[in-house]
Parts: structure tokens; C-alpha cells; sequence
């Protein structure tokens, strides 16, 4: 897949047109996830567009033929206490929603990117994560950023649903949608 950023937000956030976002904005969106850890994996539900990804623990490198996919192909697994996730094979997309604070900064990622997360509990209610980008298409060098995320053992999963009958996706309205909206 092959995105070319217009500058429009509306247009390049794939939000906007009830498409996924990816693995690097959905791990830190706001909305509730459950981690479900088995002997040989980690299931990790996501609340928002009901994602869910199979990270497998039990030593398996990637395939050698990864399909890009919005979540990309993860494999996972423990050094010491922290848990090390490994994804490739994400599809060309957007990196995080900076453009919802500078649209002018928006930041698209090739699908050569490798992500690395790091997760380890940093007291009992706290879990400290970080990611680690590389993408030699787009960067000089590989970076890392820290977040911390918190357990809320009372939330539950809701079901989340992307807006239905969007007749104005990626903002593209014709001239008898736009009057419609004006009326509503």
C-alpha cells in the first residue's frame, strides 16, 4: 500500500474514513485493552475498531513471507521481567496522530518499519512502555520513546463501532451530501 500524504488531515488520517490505525497509535489510544497471557502467547484485545493481536511467546521468528497487514506480524518474547515484543510486515500508514495537535507535522510510516515495544510492571498497577522505531525509509536512525500505561481492573472492552453509512469518507462529499449535513 502506498499512501502519499496530502497534508489534509481529514484525507490522511485513516480515522477519518473508519479505517484502521495501525499498530503505533492503537497500543496508546485511550480506549480499554485486556492482555490475555497463555503458556505459548499473548492475546491482546483492543477496545477501539475491535482489534485484537497473537503475539506468540513460544520462540518462533516471523515467516519469511509477512503479509503487510495493519497490525503487522508480532512475535514475542521475555528477558527477565520485561516483555519484548518484535513487528514487522506493517502496511505503509500513519505513525502516531501528531497531526491532530500540528497538522503540519503529520508523520506517515513506510512499510519497512520495525517496531519494538518493551513492557515491563513498574509497581503493581503500572506498566512502564517503550517503543522503539526503526524505518530506514524514513529515518536517519532508529528511536525510541517512553510512556507509562496504567491498569484499571474495572474497565471492560465495550464494543466499539466505526461511523456507519460515512457518505463523506476521507472528506470526499458531494454537493447534495453537504447540503444534507447543513440541514441536520
Amino acid at each position: 500500500m502506498n499512501r502519499l500524504a496530502t497534508g489534509d488531515p481529514i484525507k490522511d488520517d485513516p480515522t477519518a474514513g473508519c479505517l484502521p490505525n495501525g499498530l503505533t497509535r492503537q497500543i496508546l489510544s485511550p480506549y480499554a485493552q485486556q492482555w490475555i497471557q497463555t503458556p505459548i502467547q499473548i492475546v491482546v484485545l483492543y477496545e477501539y475498531m475491535h482489534f485484537f493481536r497473537v503475539i506468540p511467546t513460544d520462540g518462533r521468528p516471523h515467516p519469511k513471507d509477512v503479509e503487510p497487514t495493519w497490525m503487522g506480524d508480532s512475535v514475542g518474547k521475555w528477558d527477565g521481567d520485561t516483555l519484548v515484543i518484535d513487528t514487522i510486515g506493517l502496511n505503509e500508514w500513519m505513525l502516531d496522530a501528531t497531526h491532530d495537535s500540528r497538522p503540519d507535522q503529520l508523520r506517515i510510516h513506510s512499510n519497512q518499519i520495525h517496531v519494538i515495544e518493551r513492557l515491563r510492571y513498574i509497581d503493581t498497577t503500572t506498566v512502564s512502555y517503550q517503543v522503539t522505531i526503526d524505518d530506514p525509509r524514513i529515518f536517519t536512525a532508529p528511536w525510541s520513546q517512553d510512556f507509562e500505561m496504567k491498569l484499571h481492573p474495572t474497565w471492560k472492552i465495550f464494543e466499539f463501532v466505526c461511523e456507519q453509512n460515512n457518505r463523506c469518507i476521507f472528506g470526499k462529499c458531494t454537493e447534495s451530501d453537504v447540503q444534507k449535513t447543513s440541514r441536520e
